[in-house]
């Protein structure tokens, strides 16, 4: 028993069921004592002014019945999405002596199925055309079996193998073509190949690049060191590989400190030039010379001593010295008047350029194919190639610029212009200029930078 001070004070004492909580109160401690046992006690006393409380926890009533009801349900089990199976792409450069096979297994393709169609289908067979370089892209799954694969052709045609279930089918196919503009600029040191060699401009660049200043820069003699190019082209992908570099934009040229600029502008007719800022035709009525890079080994002069003559005699035309089999250009548009050989010019072709005007190509080794009396040419136009055939003692090119069927100087003969945009479409122009010269302007200060296409 527990003896509790004071017993004959007043105490109360607060029990508390495992279930609910209820409250006695006793003035009697002895009788409440005689109702627990002391394992069932739990109080606490507060001593203030002699009075003592105590609490203490006592068992309940009887445990309440709760009715249970078992519901038993039928739930749907989620579906799972069906997974597409996993493709991943390889991007695999063909390597010298590369095979099909090699360049399969280095991507890691282990599929005896698509060996075999490749091996042995007739579409495939312009996989085996492979040179160094050139891209194959491969896609295979988790397994490592081959899925896709695309190969771009020497053609320019894609190739694209697909599988079907557990078959392949081979397509051939135009490839899309991505146009991206690049920009250029570089000062020249030595040559203008050297110095587009440095930036990584590609020839055909720097051929056109050559061919849109020709009429006013003689890039053999006006070149100077220090002297600086910009340039805007276009440049051309397939399938994210390079595929040739398309038509110049736009191009600036400091030559001798006077600072020449040139735009690509596309007339409502569909025809195409250079041009300035405010409209004029760049492109001259005739080229300076008819040889994209050449030397001059005897120049227009009225008293030559002649090499095979063995005496003085006028040179009433330019020698351009060049390798045998030298591309030979028309410097203007016009029409073959002459396709033969004659003396001391050998083979020969005069051009006439209306009235007034009239060019001779003489030594030349063969003709253009199909080229003849009356076929109209386009300047620019291939027409022959350098020989050394008539009265010469090595590979050049002879040619005369006439007028009114009397030599001229054709170095410094003054050439005419081609005609300007027409006034009905000058709004458009001045719109579409505006985009080349900012252009150009980023191409002067941001060299070797590559933009993808708006145009």
């Amino acid at each position: 028993m527990l003896a509790v001070p004071n017993a004959s004070s007043t105490e109360l004492f607060a029990t508390v069921s495992t279930r609910k909580p209820s409250i006695l109160a006793y003035r009697d401690v002895a009788g409440a004592l005689a109702r627990v046992t002391l394992g069932q006690w739990l109080f606490t006393a507060l001593l203030a002014g002699g009075a003592v409380a105590a609490f203490a926890l006592v068992p309940d009533d009887e445990p309440i019945d709760v009715p249970m009801t078992a519901v038993v349900r039928d739930l749907p089990l989620p579906v799972a999405a069906a997974r597409e199976p996993a493709v991943y792409w390889h991007d695999e450069h063909v390597e010298r002596g590369d095979t099909i096979g090699s360049l399969l297994a280095r991507a890691g393709v282990d599929d005896d199925a698509a060996f075999n169609f490749l091996r042995t289908d007739p579409s495939a067979r312009a996989l085996y055309q492979l040179r160094p370089g050139r891209a194959l892209h491969l896609a295979t799954d988790d397994s490592g079996d081959l899925v896709a694969l695309r190969f771009l052709q020497p053609s320019g045609a894609m190739l694209t193998i697909k599988r079907d279930a557990a078959a392949f089918s081979a397509e051939t196919s135009a490839a899309p073509v991505e146009t991206r503009v690049e920009m250029k600029s570089a000062e020249i040191r030595s040559s203008l190949f050297a110095a587009a060699d440095d930036v990584d401009l590609p020839d055909s660049v720097t051929l056109e690049l050559a061919d849109v200043f020709g009429g006013d820069i003689d890039f053999h003699h006006d070149l100077r060191r220090g002297d600086r190019f910009s340039v805007v082209y276009e440049s051309r992908f397939i399938d994210g590989e390079p595929a040739g570099a398309g038509r110049i934009l736009a191009a600036e040229f400091e030559n001798r400190g006077v600072t020449l600029r040139a735009y690509q502008w596309t007339a409502d007719d569909g025809t195409s030039g250079y041009y300035s800022e405010d409209g004029h035709s760049l492109r001259k009525a005739f080229l300076r010379a008819p040889l994209a890079f050449s030397r001059i080994t005897s120049g227009f002069t009225s008293a030559r001593f002649h090499p095979i003559l063995k005496r003085w005699t006028a040179h009433k035309g330019t020698d351009f010295g060049a390798p045998i089999g030298t591309p030979v250009h028309v410097t203007a548009d016009g029409i073959v008047a002459v396709a033969g050989q004659e003396t001391g010019y050998g083979n020969v072709i005069i051009v006439r350029h209306g009235k007034t005007y009239s060019t001779v190509y003489g030594h030349l080794s063969r003709f253009a194919p199909d080229l003849h009396a009356g076929t109209r040419v386009r300047q620019g136009d291939v027409i022959g190639f350098v020989g050394m055939t008539g009265w010469a003692t090595g590979p050049h090119l002879h040619y005369e610029f006439r007028v009114d069927g009397e030599p001229r100087n054709p170095v410094t003969v003054a050439l005419p212009n081609a005609e300007p945009v027409p006034e009905a479409q000058r709004a458009r122009f001045a719109a579409d200029m505006a985009r080349r010269v900012a252009q150009l302007a980023l191409a002067r200060s941001e060299s070797g930078t590559t933009f993808a296409a708006a145009d």
